[in-house]
């Protein structure tokens, strides 16, 4: 992974705008880490980038292209982080090593361009645990 990349901080953590380089799905507490863990079972490991929070609501985020949220119905307990007309939202991106907490990578970005794919999320999000 190239650790150059313009999205991922170097150090600490930085919040990053919805619709400019990804969205996010977040979904939180141990839901959402069941949800990414499951994703990863069906990636073969490789689920795309996903950060989770350590403290407060314990939140799992899922960076997702931009735009891929839209149209589709989703649960109760999902919360899309996108950008449009008179709405912005933040997404907190850690920095891949160094001190993040109470963030962290749950799943790696693996490539530039790698990010979760949303159908397979919503695949995920629909099957039996």
């Amino acid at each position: 992974m190239n650790t150059e990349s313009a999205w991922i901080p170097a150090r600490g953590i930085q919040l990053r705008r919805a619709g400019v380089q990804f969205d996010a799905v977040r979904v939180d507490g141990d839901a959402g880490r069941a949800l990414a863990d499951r994703l990863a079972l069906m990636t073969g490991g490789d689920p795309g980038p996903v950060v989770e929070e350590a403290n407060g609501r314990r939140a799992v985020y899922f960076l997702v292209p931009v735009g891929s949220t839209s149209h589709r119905a989703w649960p109760d307990g999902v919360t899309r982080l996108t950008a449009g007309p008179h709405h912005v939202s933040y997404i907190p991106v850690p920095a891949l090593d160094g001190e993040t907490w109470p963030l962290s990578w749950r799943y790696r970005p693996t490539g530039c361009d790698r990010l979760v794919h949303t159908l397979l999320l919503r695949t995920a999000l629909h099957s039996p645990e």
